[in-house]
């Protein structure tokens, strides 16, 4: 029996496959897990309870929000742009969705590997920003509007940084493949090679999601709610589903880039030789351990730190990180320079 293919009655199945289903099964239910750990780590935090009516310790309340966002009425503003009203929702989702594509959760286990993986998801992230502004352009209000355009102010300021952090990963990887960026750490993480890069990499990551303390596109006390003030049913449910689902994809490209993605310091150095089967179960298994920790310090900066005022937010990006990553990349590139 060949150990990388499992065999169902007449059905070959490669194992990669079926490992690989899995995984993305886990992804497609993040959000509602990401909803339900947060109410929980939320509660401890406050030194309160949590859900603990709908099912066993509460583990159906996030079934219960998705039945009540349904069964909701679906308003739409009447002196809004219905079409785009009823679109802007649905790109968020999407993006989050397509960043997985090029993501390796273990050796061998990617949906594709491209050699422009990082230029993709780069290009993919951005398009999240055109659903937030097209949403609070469409609903016609003003609440909307000035939460649609702070989400494209606060995009571009912190792109930028984002991207000059990931271009020194780059540099010292040589390949824009997010598999060859993976390798590269089999045995020193590049948090230990580049630890300004990953610090910048991280508050960026912050303020992409639009969460606590960069929810400025949000702001409840200035703006209602911000760019989804209009939205209702399952429209808003998408917009709370993309929020959850960036905060999963933020967890999963810091460890990507900077945390070793799914292998451990040195290991190739005292791990035993394993079959295929057990190799795929320990990355997978390293991989997710250290994606859950990072979307826990997710939920717990936002119960932690304040909301910065909207000033500071474009100072930091600007004033602060941009130089940093600029300097950080000369740094990596002379280093790289008098090594070679």
């Amino acid at each position: 029996m060949n150990p990388g293919i499992l065999e169902i009655g007449t059905l070959a199945i490669p194992t990669w496959t079926l490992v690989l289903a899995v995984g993305m099964i886990s992804y497609l239910n993040s959000a509602a897990i990401l909803v339900y750990a947060e109410r929980r780590i939320a509660a401890f935090i406050q030194n309160r309870v949590g859900p603990n009516r709908v099912g066993p310790f509460g583990l159906l309340q996030p079934l219960a929000d998705v039945l009540k966002l349904l069964l909701k009425e679906d308003v739409t503003p009447i002196h809004g742009y219905k079409v785009l009203h009823a679109v802007a929702p649905m790109i968020p989702v999407v993006t989050a969705l397509l960043s997985v594509a090029v993501i390796p959760f273990g050796e061998g286990l990617y949906v594709t590997d491209i050699n422009a993986a990082v230029l993709y998801l780069l290009a993919v992230a951005s398009l999240g920003v055109y659903g937030v502004t097209l949403a609070g352009w469409s609903s016609n209000s003003k609440y909307s509007l000035l939460g649609g355009l702070r989400a494209a102010a606060q995009m571009i300021s912190y792109e930028l940084p984002m991207g000059m952090a990931v271009a020194s990963v780059i540099l010292m990887t040589g390949s824009l493949s997010m598999v060859d960026v993976a390798e590269s750490q089999s045995m020193v993480w590049n948090v230990f090679i580049n630890p300004l890069g990953a610090i910048i990499f991280i508050i960026c990551a912050f303020a992409e999601s639009n969460r606590t303390p960069f929810d400025l596109v949000e702001a409840e006390q200035e703006l209602v709610g911000g760019f989804h003030t209009e939205y209702s049913s399952m429209k808003f449910g998408m917009f709370f589903l993309a929020e959850y689902m960036h905060v999963f994809i933020g967890s999963i490209l810091i460890t990507t880039f900077f945390f070793g993605s799914y292998h451990l310091p040195f290991a190739d150095a005292w791990l035993p030789e394993m079959n295929m089967w057990l190799k795929g179960i320990l990355d997978i298994s390293v991989f997710s351990a250290k994606v859950v920790f990072w979307c826990f310090v997710f939920i717990w900066i936002r119960w932690t730190i304040p909301r910065f005022k909207y000033n500071q937010v474009m100072k930091l990006g600007w004033a602060r990180l941009l130089p940093l990553s600029i300097i950080n990349f000369m740094v990596i590139a002379a280093m790289m320079y008098f090594a070679n």
